[in-house]
């Protein structure tokens, strides 16, 4: 048996599904954030969170295409989304709590 032939070395037809569908809602929502949020150095503490969540979704179309690794590109692709989606939650939620007092 070569190398080829081993089950979780094998090419995974179908690799970009999981980094596709955490980007497609993750693209506008990031631009967002460094359109208004990185304005004038304004991310402060929510940049990290930013930051990685745009390394992770990169992390998540550059990991090689192989089904043994198709965890963890399922694993970047949500972390990347939940870190994206996280500031904007965030400011909603100091908001309801602004307007709630």
């Amino acid at each position: 048996m070569t190398a080829d032939g081993v089950r979780g070395d094998e090419r995974h037809p179908t690799w970009w599904k999981a980094p596709l569908v955490a980007t497609v809602p993750a693209l506008p929502i990031l631009v967002w954030d460094y359109v208004f949020l990185g304005a004038e150095d304004a991310l402060g503490f929510l940049g990290g969170v930013v930051h990685w969540g745009f390394g992770l979704l990169v992390l998540a179309w550059l990991l090689p295409h192989r089904r043994s690794l198709r965890t963890a590109r399922l694993t970047a692709a949500v972390t990347g989304l939940v870190c994206v989606l996280l500031p904007p939650a965030l400011m909603v939620l100091i908001g309801l709590v602004t307007a709630s007092a």
